[in-house]
This record gives structure tokens, sequence and C-alpha cells, in this order.
């Protein structure tokens, strides 16, 4: 059993301009029409057995069956005694139908003890975006959406914040405003109604409500987070506040999948920046939205193309 292992004419004009409402659709489509028709199967195996042959088995399975390898990818955890691979082939001759693969591939996984999740590039994952009213993670991921840079469908934006409405019917997106945000139980019960369980990925791009473990368990490994690296030293209130007056030297972001223990999820991008006596608290305010709007874009990205590969509360990005 498989197991997941804790992406013409129109395209011309958004040169100039921001893409509009109209223009997304078709970009998209461009986009997906040009995509390679691959496979991804992500997959940890014990090191004891994957020196034994697990690469050579799983390729002579791919070439048996005219699967044509296009990526390959490989990491050792030596602590963990783990082999971990990123695998992608091309799925225009291959000859085992997506649903039989995990009876063809049994015989390999019971040998090389491996768990894997398998992926294809054609498939458009639904996402959800929660976010209240700083806006600017929201602005960059929906400017990168219609752009055609995130394989995705978004089919909810959802906030306590009615000033992200219009960002939402901009680029065509279903906006939902919360009835009762004061009330979380039942702000939960209400999203849980509007993403059910088809949503493949829930993006917090400063959502700033703290999600019940039973919310987060209803979508494990399915929920990207952004927030400042300051924790856990400037906890609280004004975290930049806190900084600027200890003087910090490095401000950076975090981006990660949310668990049922508050901001310990497995990491799956970070950054950072300098900051120097000469920034004041709204400098590095500006340099730590800068770095939110880049790194939860690249987790988000990286996700959507099947990069990251979850083990044991931490991550391997083949990026």
């Amino acid at each position: 059993m498989a197991e997941p292992v804790e992406g013409h004419r129109h395209a011309l004009h958004i040169v100039t301009e921001i893409a509009r409402p109209s223009l997304v659709c078709d970009i998209r489509k461009i986009r997906f029409l040009e995509m390679r028709r691959t496979a991804v199967l992500l997959f940890s195996s014990p090191v004891a057995l994957a020196r034994k042959g697990v690469s050579a088995a799983i390729a002579q399975l791919l070439i048996a069956h005219k699967g044509s390898v296009v990526h390959s990818d490989d990491h050792v955890d030596g602590g963990r005694e783990l082999f971990l691979s990123r695998l992608e082939w091309d799925l225009d001759h291959f000859d085992i139908p997506v649903s039989d693969f995990e009876a063809h591939f049994k015989p390999v996984v019971d040998q090389f003890q491996i768990k894997y999740h398998l992926a294809l590039s054609d498939y458009c994952p639904k996402v959800a975006i929660l976010v209240s009213s700083y806006d600017h993670c929201l602005a960059d991921l929906l400017y990168r959406y219609g752009s055609g840079e995130l394989g995705c469908e978004l089919v909810w934006i959802i906030s306590n914040h009615a000033k992200v409405g219009p960002l939402a019917n901009f680029y065509g997106v279903p906006f939902h405003l919360l009835t009762n945000p004061q009330d979380k139980q039942a702000s939960e019960r209400e999203m849980l109604e509007l993403l059910g369980q088809d949503v493949d990925l829930i993006v917090l791009a400063r959502y700033m409500q703290i999600l019940s473990p039973e919310f987060v368990g209803q979508y494990l490994l399915r929920m990207i987070n952004i927030h400042h690296s300051f924790l856990p030293a400037f906890v609280g209130a004004k975290p930049y506040h806190q900084a600027f007056e200890r003087g910090v030297k490095l401000i950076g972001a975090t981006s990660h999948y949310v668990t049922a223990v508050l901001d310990e999820g497995p990491i799956i991008e970070q950054d950072l920046v300098r900051v120097s006596h000469r920034d004041t608290v709204d400098d590095m305010m500006r340099k730590g939205r800068d770095l939110e709007r880049v790194v939860l874009s690249r987790a988000v990205r990286w996700h959507l193309e099947n990069r990251v590969l979850v083990y044991q509360n931490k991550t391997v990005v083949f990026a």
C-alpha cells in the first residue's frame, strides 16, 4: 500500500500589465498544454537495504515498461539511516496504467521496505488560501498564479477581514468572508464545510488565527504556513520591535507544514537578510515582508511540483 512519506497571444499582454482575470485561465491552459506528462515518485528506504540496489530495481521496472527517466535525485540521511529519492519519468510510452502501478511496484516495495508517494504532473491540485489583514503574501501568490507560475487551481480565498476581497475578485478567485471571526470554533466549522476533503493544499498566507488540532488533523501535511524567524527568541506581540530593541543583525522567514504543535511542523524553506543599526523598525518590517513573500511562494511551488519529501518531522527538498 502506498504511504505518504512524512506541480498565446493573450500572454504577451501581461509583460506590461498585471494579468486580468479573463487572461488567467488562458495563461494557465497554455502552460498546462506545454507541460510534459510525467510521474513523480518520492520514496524512502532503509540505507542497509537501499545499498543492495533499490535505484536499479526501480529503474529496471520502468525501463521494462517503456518508461523514460527524466530526473533523478537522491540523498542519504546518515543519522536516520534512510535513503531518500525523487524519481521522475515520462509517461508518453509507459505501458503500466497508473491505477495498476501499485501492484507492479509491490515486489520492489516489499524487498526494499519502501515508503512512497506517487504523483502525476498532469493533475491540477486544488488550493485554498487563508489570510487575515496582511495581504502581501496573498498578493504575491495571486500574481504568480495569474502568470501561470503556480500549477494549481485556486478554489477559495477565505478571510476574517473584508479588505482582501477586492484582490481576490480581481483575479477571479472565489472569496469567502467568515461570518463571525470572533467565534473560532464556528469559523473552523464554516471553513470545513467550504473546503471539505477535496482540497489538496491550504496556504496560510499570514492567517493570524491559531487553528485547533482538530482542524489541522483534517489536513495533515496539506497546510503550509509562513512566519518570521524570530521564534522562539521574540514571542508575542510586536516581534520586530523586540528585535529592534535587541539590535539583531539578521531577520528571516520560515515556511513549514502545519502540525498540531504550533509552528513546529516540518520546515520547507527559510531565508534571511542582514539588518544594521541604520534600519528602523519600519525598515525591518519591510524587509521581513519581502522575505515572507518569496519564502512562502517557494514552499508552495515546491510542494505543488512534488519536490518535498517529508519524513520524521523534517523534509528533503529536491529543488
